[in-house]
């Protein structure tokens, strides 16, 4: 992957369902990911890491025990490690993500939605 141009838009349209994370890139031990987001995802959170939310189109509100944080188009909203959030998108939500290398999408709360991160083709 060292070396190679990558388009997001052309990324996100190379894939169609939803909560499975996909690497766009590699940046030292952090992984760019990007996804789709449509539905309610689970409580969790990643105790040992931040992760950082940046919505690439549709509005994603994160759910936290203190109240929600609703994000748009361009807007980059980071969870600290260990809060505990609920990921929600009413309609088709296009995302990058950015977590250390080996960090499992339901954190601390393995469920149906665990995913093993793809590559894009």
């Amino acid at each position: 992957m060292a070396n190679h141009v990558r388009n997001l838009q052309a990324a996100l349209d190379s894939f169609t369902e939803h909560w499975q994370p996909h690497r766009l890139a590699s940046v030292n031990d952090y992984d760019v990911k990007v996804v789709k987001l449509q539905g309610e995802f689970t409580w969790h959170s990643h105790p040992e890491t931040d992760e950082l939310f940046m919505v690439v189109s549709g509005e994603l509100v994160i759910q936290l025990r203190d109240g929600d944080v609703v994000l748009g188009p361009g807007d980059v909203y980071v969870v600290p490690r260990g809060v505990e959030h609920c990921p929600r998108a009413d309609g088709e939500v296009s995302a990058l993500l950015i977590e250390p290398q080996g960090t499992v999408n339901t954190g601390d709360s393995p469920s149906e939605r665990t995913a093993v991160l793809r590559e894009l083709d």
